[in-house]
């Protein structure tokens, strides 16, 4: 063998693991989805590739996997994935990722939206994640801080703030510390109410009721967002002004929700998706965190509430429900 053939040979063996199902040429690529619920944003994702050249039934197709409310049902559902062979993972929330990261170290995964990147085992280092995991950070529980200084900005002589959040999942304790640091600094009092699974709700929320506190803070968790309709019901039927960390919270009648734009970052998702199933190494692409946010004020919910929004608020919204 000539050195020049020996030397392209080796090349070609030290190669990422997926370049060579990147040159699959005409032949259907496979993504499989997995999150607790198909949210809209996967409408995003999906537009985005189509922008990018990935037509779903020519040349990509979608496996999707939904939790609906039990976080543990992931690891399952990540197998499931797997033995279908998909090229691809496109997991939402943190423990869709952890469950695929611990599921497999080959198959390439996309996290279209973690909670936080912080106190969590799912990458060493956001510039160079390594391993066949990137995505991108919601900041969820960093903005943590901004729901309470709402919360204070909304309510007036506000000083008791019940928090509800799911206990299973690894970023709430992140999410925690800066509610902490931001009622602190208010002068305000925090309350803890945790589920473990969505069916907790039916106990969580009249305890929650109970506390009587001045306003609730429900912390971003998918588990949560899935029964979303029931949880804005309760909130508004008990007269509690409550922030969330998903538009839909806001869309389905509650008060505030503050959060980044979840449809810039599966549109970004798409861009590292298309990267990959071309050629490109996982662990080479950062995890990127999100530079668009979003209020939305519900004045509907607010009227019916007794509240006026203040025109600090109002300024600052990206989104007014009428």
């Amino acid at each position: 063998m000539r050195r020049r053939d020996l030397i392209e040979l080796l090349g070609a063996m030290t190669q990422w693991p997926f370049t060579a199902s990147a040159q699959k040429g005409d032949q259907l690529r496979e993504i499989g989805i997995l999150a607790a619920a198909p949210f809209e944003e996967f409408d995003s994702l999906r537009q985005r590739l189509r922008e990018l050249g990935w037509t779903e039934g020519q040349n990509v197709g979608f496996a999707y996997r939904w939790a609906e409310g039990d976080d543990t049902r992931y690891p399952a559902l990540a197998a499931e994935l797997i033995a279908l062979k998909v090229d691809l993972i496109v997991t939402w929330g943190t423990p869709a990722a952890l469950a695929a990261k611990e599921a497999t170290s080959t198959i390439p995964i996309v996290m279209g939206s973690i909670g936080t990147t912080l106190d969590n085992a799912v990458v060493p280092n956001l510039a160079r994640p390594g391993g066949n995991i990137t995505g991108f950070s919601r900041l969820n529980f960093e903005i943590v801080g901004k729901h309470v200084e709402l919360l204070k900005d909304l309510i007036p002589g506000i000083g008791r703030v019940a928090v509800l959040s799911n206990a299973t999942n690894p970023g709430v304790a992140v999410g925690i510390r800066y509610a902490e640091v931001a009622a602190k600094t208010a002068g305000l009092t925090l309350d803890h109410i945790q589920i473990r699974e969505a069916s907790d709700l039916g106990t969580a929320l009249p305890g929650l009721s109970r506390l009587h506190p001045d306003a609730v803070l429900v912390m971003a968790d998918t588990q949560l967002l899935a029964p979303r309709q029931r949880i804005v019901e309760f909130m508004n039927a008990s007269r509690l002004p409550a922030i969330y960390a998903f538009p839909e919270f806001a869309e389905a009648g509650g008060l505030l929700s503050y959060s980044p734009d979840y449809n810039d970052l599966f549109r970004h998702a798409a861009v590292y998706v298309d990267k990959i199933l071309r050629g490109a190494n996982p662990g080479d692409l950062p995890v990127q965190q999100p530079v668009k946010f979003k209020l939305v004020v519900n004045l509907k919910t607010a009227e019916a509430l007794g509240l006026t929004i203040p025109p600090l608020i109002l300024a600052q919204a990206d989104e007014v429900i009428e």
